[in-house]
């Protein structure tokens, strides 16, 4: 099942067919346990429609956390951006601990959906999209469902001094959420491959993938450490870190597009501004 917020309401994807409602609160239509179960009884009685338009970014009062190093590609370039700067060893330290990285991304405000620009800083010359499966969280801590999400990070940034995380991760278009919410039965299947290819004048200037089995971190263990001392009254998304990332002389030019496709959920395009 998938779930498409519209500026008409909500659309809903299953088993080929497309149903949609009106929706007033958002917030707690999503902010609910068991919400595939849900749903499946719900959309009986729902409008049969086409496919859907006017695709939004699933969030209205959620924030948007993400996770870092969860990789073993990650660890790596965090290492060789930072060490310079002496922090080297902190990501590698990271890797390994019990305790993830987890660190504040962006609110529904700095979040575009699909088809909408993300920005890159105007003070950072070395910038990358990072291709992120995303967690739907309800506030008790259950993961509700599954979305693609768009991590953009200033490089040269954090890797000048790593309290500098903040300045590289979270500034205006930062994020991308989207196309939809993916629901299931069953928790999303690790051999589910995460795809990034980058488009630069019409061709290729960019692609990789890896599956979600590389990611050394358990999904149900991010969500722990996050709702340990934090509440969430809306729910959340959690971002859990990326696999991909392009060679170090790899930068984004303004005008690029991003596509992000994860197994199931689809493919979220965003074009870079500044």
């Amino acid at each position: 099942m998938k779930i498409y917020k519209t500026v008409d309401g909500v659309c809903i994807e299953l088993n080929s067919n497309f149903f949609q409602k009106e929706i007033t609160d958002w917030d707690a239509f999503i902010n609910r346990t068991n919400l595939y179960s849900l749903l499946v009884k719900e959309v009986e009685t729902w409008e049969s429609c086409g496919s859907p338009e006017g695709i939004l970014a699933p969030i209205e009062n959620q924030e948007i956390w993400a996770s870092g190093v969860t990789y073993m590609r990650s660890r790596d370039a965090r290492m060789e951006e930072s060490k310079d700067a002496g922090g080297g060893t902190f990501y590698d330290r990271v890797y390994v601990a019990d305790r993830p990285e987890l660190f504040f991304k962006a609110t529904a405000a700095r979040t575009v959906g699909p088809n909408g620009t993300v920005r890159i800083r105007k003070d950072s010359k070395w910038n990358v999209p990072e291709p992120e499966l995303a967690l739907l969280l309800s506030s008790e801590g259950t993961i509700e469902g599954y979305t693609i999400g768009n991590d953009m990070s200033s490089r040269d940034i954090e890797g000048e001094n790593p309290l500098y995380l903040p300045q590289a991760k979270t500034y205006e278009a930062c994020a991308a959420l989207g196309p939809c919410i993916y629901l299931s039965g069953e928790p999303i299947d690790p051999d589910s491959l995460i795809t990034l290819e980058i488009f630069r004048s019409g061709a290729t200037a960019f692609k990789g993938e890896i599956p979600l089995s590389n990611m050394k971190r358990k999904l149900t263990d991010l969500v722990g450490y996050l709702f340990r001392e934090c509440n969430f009254p809306k729910g959340c998304f959690l971002m859990t870190g990326t696999g991909i990332i392009p060679p170090d002389e790899f930068t984004l030019h303004i005008g690029d597009e991003v596509h992000i496709s994860i197994d199931n959920i689809g493919t979220l395009i965003n074009t870079v501004g500044q």
